[in-house]
């Protein structure tokens, strides 16, 4: 980590300009349009269908016809069958070949919730959003079939990373690992029981039997994770060590897990555990860091709703927690202790930056949403942030990721201008099937990896690691830390962008 910068979002002033202060006592729409379209630095809307369609790109199994990004074909038609159990589907998390579930729960969990609070927004992107939740939970429903055991990857990591092929030719070992009762991991049984309850939410109206489904799923797996408590990492470390170790425990997935369910389902069970385990279970320890392995910050949010707008006083803590998290984001305010580039984007690590510039703009605009239906604000050591400062960060966040940044880069694959041309991804990288029908063998694919020339694919939408912490950028395939591609980075993206695009007029 760099020495904290005290940098000041200098947030432009012609925005600023036009927005409207914050009236404790007015009975303002949380999606209120602004009537200045002319602001927009950007096309949010086409973002919003890209950063969906990134997900295409993604897809493991036998493509759908309607299938959209055309250079990928079927493609590890046979996962599960080393264990008798069909797990053919859900996505590539990233660059490489291997379903990893942790990630891949996490990141329909957060496509879900962008639904939630923004698909009324959303328009002809609703029904692409929610077939990118239904590929992923149409898995996770395959992978949590048998009771108390939760099939948690496909492919060895380590084998994948010694070739450079694509999807379709893929001959590594589709190794096949679990958890359950003898070797538990309640971190990913708990967010793959987040993300089949947040996805019931989505499908509640328009398919009530698939709903039901996801949510019944979503209980039996929430009770697996909460019985039989251990990290995943001790009995799969050599599979999921260092690609998605959990360094966060386990504590901040059941209390996030129970916070969905109590969303999804309304029991009172879930509001009771959340009041005799939130304590234990970390709600008091102060962090800011949110992504697919600590969500203490998400379901503060989360659970602060349940307070500011269901009135559930018994949450009230939440609040706090929440508007902790907020004030350390705020440059200059007394509890501040975020960093950010000289050009103005957060910087949490080196490695795969954007996941939380991305995360972190989706929930300063879902809490800013909460606190205007309940008229309130966040108080930061006496300076008061009111919602749209908060949704001028987020604004300021996204325009960066989208190129109002030092190399005016746009760090989503096919928007703009100018955007990243190597991006870390095999079958980006290498020559389609249908320009190169012929097997790419494991170890040829690195002639390409480490040539200069562009990808001839473009993985539409996709945002990758970004810049570094000067603002710089190398397009390099082999650096995977800046370079590199994740379902995670763009799910909570998708919400951001669809209340931009709406409250610019875009949609």
């Amino acid at each position: 980590m760099a020495s904290i910068f005290t940098l000041v979002l200098l947030l432009s002033s012609s925005f600023l300009s036009h927005s409207h202060a914050f009236a404790p006592h007015s009975h303002r729409n949380p999606f209120r349009k602004h009537h200045h379209p002319h602001l927009a630095s950007h096309n949010y809307r086409d973002a919003l269908t890209k950063s969906i369609l990134f997900f295409e790109g993604q897809r493991s199994g036998k493509l759908p016809p309607n299938q959209r990004i055309k250079w990928r074909r079927d493609s590890g038609l046979s996962d599960g069958s080393a264990m008798h159990v069909d797990l053919v589907g859900g996505y590539y998390d990233a660059g490489d070949n291997v379903k990893f579930g942790f990630p891949m729960a996490f990141t329909t969990t957060m496509l879900s919730w962008s639904v939630i609070e923004f698909g009324g927004l959303m328009k002809g992107e609703l029904q692409n959003s929610k077939e990118a939740i239904r590929w992923a939970t149409d898995y996770l429903l395959k992978a949590t079939q048998h009771p108390d055991t939760i099939y948690v990857q496909v492919g060895d990591a380590n084998k994948d990373h010694a070739c450079w092929e694509r999807p379709e030719d893929m001959d590594t070992p589709r190794t096949v690992l679990k958890i359950d009762r003898n070797n538990p991991g309640t971190e990913v049984a708990a967010e793959t029981a987040a993300a089949l309850a947040a996805a019931s939410l989505v499908f509640k109206k328009t398919d009530p039997n698939y709903s039901k489904v996801l949510a019944r799923r979503a209980i039996r797996v929430f009770q697996f994770a909460d019985k039989y408590r251990a990290p995943y990492t001790n009995g799969l470390k050599k599979f999921v060590c260092p690609f998605y170790c959990d360094y966060s425990g386990f504590q901040d997935e059941l209390l996030w897990g129970a916070a969905w369910l109590h969303k999804a389902t309304r029991n009172p069970t879930y509001l009771n555990y959340i009041h005799t385990n939130g304590q234990s279970l970390g709600a008091a320890q102060f962090d800011n860091t949110f992504g697919w392995d600590n969500k203490h910050v998400g379901a503060r949010i989360l659970l602060s709703k349940a307070f500011l707008v269901q009135k559930v006083q018994s949450l009230h803590e939440y609040k706090d927690h929440a508007d902790n998290f907020i004030c350390s984001l705020i440059p200059g305010a007394p509890f501040s202790s975020a960093e950010y580039t000289p050009g103005g984007l957060l910087f949490k690590m080196n490695d795969s930056n954007m996941q939380y510039v991305t995360s972190t703009s989706f929930l300063l605009l879902t809490y800013a949403k909460y606190l205007i239906s309940a008229r309130r604000v966040v108080n930061c050591g006496g300076n008061v942030v009111t919602p749209n400062r908060l949704r001028n960060i987020a604004k300021k966040q996204v325009d960066y990721l989208l190129g109002d940044n030092p190399l005016k880069m746009s760090y989503m694959v096919g928007y703009g201008p100018r955007y990243p041309q190597r991006i870390h991804h095999r079958g980006s990288s290498l020559p389609s099937i249908a320009v190169h029908p012929g097997k790419i063998q494991c170890s040829s694919g690195f002639s390409v990896m480490n040539s200069n020339s562009p990808n001839p694919n473009i993985l539409v939408g996709a945002v990758i690691g970004g810049p570094d912490k000067n603002d710089r950028f190398p397009d390099q395939r082999s650096d995977y830390e800046q370079s590199e591609p994740a379902t995670y980075i763009n799910a909570p993206l998708v919400g951001a962008l669809a209340y931009l695009a709406h409250s610019f007029g875009q949609l």
